[in-house]
This record gives structure tokens, sequence and C-alpha cells, in this order.
């Protein structure tokens, strides 16, 4: 989908400023043109589209169907399910949450989608069924799934609302401020200068922690060595998969990217449930992600989701070593 931007990014940085793709500035200066362009395009397009809908579905409307509407969980399995069929990584995920909360879904359904969509996505499955088979392949996609199905309900449960950043509040209540929008006879296209205003401040609001964000993840994926990490994991032990966890937190990747190295981590000698758990934290919980998430959530919502994710996904590479 963005393989242009990659192509722009290869040309900018490798052709224009002559830097060598083996080099680590190159490769971290090429991540960060790469990713900041990718994310602001999204975030435009997912909040210009939302903004359309919200233009013929007011917000109260969707909460009340989905408060009339007994769904019996299955809201946070559709959710998580679409999270894992979407192909962007954390960061990227950013842009549809505030998306969706900006529509009116309820948090603990945004949540599930939020974890699940980094940790699953289709080249990954490809790579993982291709290097690990297909035992592991559907362990992993069924866990992925379950990890965001679970700990949307559970974080839905918390009733975080109130925890959410003062500019979410804002966008929100003049999201119910304006529920009369769709009693106005406009058309759509007289409509779209005002959705097209909304997402540009939308656009704007975020920016600076997108730059900051995706600078951070820049650097660490430029700077820090594959093999760093391999001597501390290597052991079986069983505090390697919490320590995986939280080395990993650091590192920013998405999932297809972090698959060859998790190969590599398993070729020496890391045991696969922990060499997993460490792709899930890197792809689900980052720094850079929690940059991103500052600007919609308060630092306590920040904690409590980093969190329950994390436990999750200790408990995920245990299993996964007990069944792999």
């Amino acid at each position: 989908m963005f393989d242009w931007l990659q192509n722009f990014s290869d040309w900018l940085i490798y052709g224009i400023f002559n830097l060598g793709a083996e080099t680590q500035l190159g490769t971290a200066l090429n991540f960060f043109v790469y990713d900041t362009l990718k994310i602001l395009i999204l975030l435009f397009v997912i909040v210009f589209l939302m903004g359309i809908v919200n233009a013929y579905l007011p917000i109260e409307r969707l909460k009340d169907y989905l408060h009339r509407n007994k769904l019996y969980g299955l809201e946070y399995l559709f959710a998580s399910t679409f999270g894992a069929i979407t192909p962007f990584c954390s960061c990227s995920s950013v842009p549809l949450f505030i998306g969706f909360v900006q529509g009116g879904i309820p948090l603990g359904v945004t949540f599930a989608f939020l974890i699940t969509s980094p940790l699953v996505n289709e080249i990954a499955i490809a790579m993982f069924l291709g290097m690990f088979g297909v035992k592991a392949t559907l362990i992993y996609v069924g866990s992925g799934i379950l990890l965001g199905t679970v700990g949307g309900w559970l974080l839905g449960k918390f009733n975080l609302e109130p925890l959410l950043s003062d500019w979410v509040k804002k966008i929100l209540e003049s999201k119910q401020q304006g529920g009369e929008f769709e009693a106005d006879k406009q058309t759509f296209f007289q409509r779209i200068p005002e959705i097209t205003r909304g997402a540009w401040d939308i656009v704007k609001g975020v920016v600076v922690y997108v730059l900051i964000g995706i600078a951070i993840g820049a650097a660490m994926h430029g700077y820090v060595p594959e093999n760093f990490f391999q001597q501390y994991l290597g052991s079986g032990a069983w505090w390697t998969v919490p320590l995986a966890v939280i080395v990993a937190v650091p590192m920013y990747a998405n999932a297809a990217g972090i698959v060859p190295v998790i190969q590599v981590f398993v070729a020496k000698g890391v045991p696969l449930g922990t060499a997993i758990a460490f792709m899930m934290a890197t792809v689900g919980l980052s720094i850079p992600e929690g940059t991103l998430l500052k600007k919609v959530m308060s630092l306590k919502l920040i904690g409590i989701y980093f969190g329950v994710v994390t436990l999750f996904i200790i408990f995920s590479g245990f299993l996964f070593n007990l069944l792999l």
C-alpha cells in the first residue's frame, strides 16, 4: 500500500542525501521519513472518513445502538479481528484509535483493536508460516486475537473514559454538541470543507507527538543491534520471558519487520515462546507508541493499558513455551 512512500524515502535519504543503506544514520533517517509521512497521511484520511461518518451518523445514535443491542462480548472479538486484518504497526494504529474514539466507539472496543492491530497482520502471518510452520502460526494468530479481545473487554470494565486527555474530551464534546448536524439540509459536497478543516485541526494537534514518537523509534531501529539481546534471553530460565518483554519496550518495529529477527533469535537458542513475547512487546508496547498515545490519554491511562497488555504478553510467552 505504501510502496511509493518507501521508494520516496529511499530516493531522498539514499539518493539525494547520499547516505548508505547499510549505515545506522541512513537506516534511522529512512525509517523516520517513511513512518512520519505514512502516519500523517493515515491520520488525516482516517479522521476525514470518520468526519463523514459522524456527519451522517451522530455519535449519540451509535452509542445508543451499542447500549441497546447486547452483543455479548462479540463487539470485542470483531474489533480484535479487524485489528488483525489491518496491516498497521502500533504507531500507525494510533490514528485509527483517534478515529474510533472520535466516532463514539466504546473505549474497551477501541482498545481491543489497538491491542491486536500491531500484533497480527497478514504479512507477518505469511512470514511466520514459512519460518515456523502451521502450528506455531495458528497459536500466534489465535493468541493475538484472544489477547485483544480479553484485554479490550477487561479495560472496558474499568470505565476509563475520564482518563482520556482533555484534547479528546473536547473533540467528543464538540461532536455531541453537533448532534443536530444531520438535520441540516447541506449536501455532501457542502459539508466537505467543514469536515476537512476538522480533520486538519486534529492532525495539527498531534503532529508534534508523531514526530517525537517516530524519532525515538527511528533511533532504536537504526542504532540498536539485533544481537544485543540474544545473550540475555537464550538460557530458557523462567525469568527470560518477562525480561524479553521489558527489554523490548524501548524497541520499535512492525510485526513483519521483527519476524526475521525472531527467526535469528530462535536459531541462536532463544525459546520460541520467549522470542514471540519479545516480538509482541516490540510491536505492541513501544515508547514511540506511548509518546503518540500521550496526546489522547492521560499518563495513568497509558500506564493501565501498558500494564494489562504486558501481563497478557508475559502469560502468552509462558504458554507458547509450554505448547511449542
